[in-house]
């Protein structure tokens, strides 16, 4: 009880003396909560661009994976992740593994027609950077998309290459003017017509994706009215759970090299890449990113600290009148480094307390610029109390070790 009494009177103290010493109080706090706000800050944003990432590149899910013959090529810094490019996947290759592939599964084909269409409405375009892509009925589910109005192509149109579109919301907010409802309207891609059948769920644009700048047609049509040589075909595959994705690939694997009627003792002339490849190359080179970040931040925090320390040896020299009376009225010496022990620990928490609350709000800022949600950084808020909490022992243990031994008799003297 004598414990708990003893402290609240040295906070008492402690915020007394803040309170007389105001300007100098809020200068220390300011450099405590720059290096704060530069450590949540910096780490909050990276969290935000992580977020954002994961968001872009797994929207597949971890239980998809593709067969393409165009690797991935990614240079990031110094970095570069390649894959291979092999000949062409023909329309009856993914269409002879579709009906042949008999893992548990949804299969998908689909090819890319063209990345630089023009998309018209009466009077009204879009510019000439729409993407379209032949699809088929099963495209939706295996590629993570989703119909906001309308319906999906039906296997009955499909195969007949009915000229039915899917739009991307852009295209929608583009060619059509605000409340019109597109559905059942003709539209022009290229030189041909084409009914408005759905409209996809937005996904926004982030990393210069364009992804809702989209129109999706039925393959079969792809076929015929944007057909040339060597036509290259994707196939897309989503399993029920991520546990299954190994023996899912495995089985593709096998069944697509008896398609490309390769030899046991041939290398596979063709990419299964998984949907979360990318985002774990990128995930892995932002944690470099983070630790300098978080070297950044502890240097500016190890300036703090400096500053804090100064400012208390000033306050010993200062208050050393105040220290020999309360000497002389009977504190001791380990009350006098409890007082000066845990003004300093006020002032750091203060710092940190302000600089987490900013360093939230810049952190979040750059979430929205990327178009990621607000959220809270629990790990960083903690991380930077305890940043706090020790920078306040570290910088006030030695200006309240020198403070308690002071001779109370030439400190009643000092002028």
């Amino acid at each position: 009880m004598r414990f708990g009494t003893l402290f609240f009177e040295n906070l008492k103290i402690a915020l007394q003396s803040i309170r007389s010493n105001l300007l100098r109080t809020v200068l220390t706090v300011c450099i405590i909560a720059v290096g704060i706000t530069a450590l949540v800050g910096i780490l909050t944003a990276i969290d935000s661009i992580k977020n954002s990432i994961t968001k872009e590149f797994t929207f597949m899910g971890a239980n998809t994976f593709t067969i393409n013959s165009r690797g991935m090529r990614i240079q990031v810094g110094n970095n570069r992740y390649r894959t291979r490019n092999y000949s062409y996947i023909s329309y009856y290759q993914a269409k002879e593994f579709k009906e042949k592939y008999v893992f548990p599964s949804s299969v998908s084909i689909s090819t890319n027609a063209t990345g630089t269409a023009t998309v018209k409405f009466e009077s009204q375009k879009s510019n000439p950077n729409v993407s379209v892509q032949g699809v088929d009925e099963n495209y939706l589910f295996t590629s993570g998309n989703e119909i906001r109005t309308g319906r999906n192509f039906t296997e009955e149109e499909v195969i007949s290459g009915r000229n039915v579109v899917i739009l991307g919301d852009g295209v929608v907010k583009k060619i059509f003017r605000k409340g019109e409802n597109p559905l059942q309207k003709i539209i022009s891609i290229g030189g041909g017509k084409y009914r408005v059948i759905g409209v996809l769920e937005s996904k926004g644009s982030g990393f210069g994706s364009g992804g809702d700048q989209l129109c999706l047609l039925p393959f079969t049509n792809v076929r015929s009215y944007f057909s040339r040589p060597q036509m290259n075909f994707s196939v897309q595959v989503k399993v029920s759970n991520t546990e299954l994705v190994t023996p899912a690939i495995g089985e593709a694997e096998g069944t697509f090299r008896v398609i490309r009627n390769l030899n046991p003792a041939d290398e596979s002339d063709f990419n299964i890449e998984k949907s979360d490849n990318l985002v774990n190359i990128l995930l892995k080179n932002i944690r470099n990113i983070t630790l300098v970040a978080t070297i950044i931040g502890l240097i500016t925090l190890f300036g703090a600290a400096v500053g804090l320390m100064n400012i208390m040896l000033v306050s010993v020299t200062e208050r050393t009148r105040e220290i020999g009376i309360r000497k002389a009225i009977g504190a001791t010496s380990k009350i006098v480094k409890q007082q000066f022990l845990i003004e300093s620990i006020v002032i750091g928490q203060i710092g940190g307390i302000v600089g987490i609350f900013l360093g939230i709000l810049a952190g979040n800022g750059v979430a929205m610029m990327i178009g990621t949600p607000f959220f809270v950084p629990w790990i960083w808020i903690l991380v930077g109390v305890i940043l706090c909490f020790v920078v306040g022992i570290l910088s006030g243990f030695y200006p309240a070790q020198k403070a308690s031994k002071l001779d109370p008799i030439e400190s009643l003297r000092f002028e």
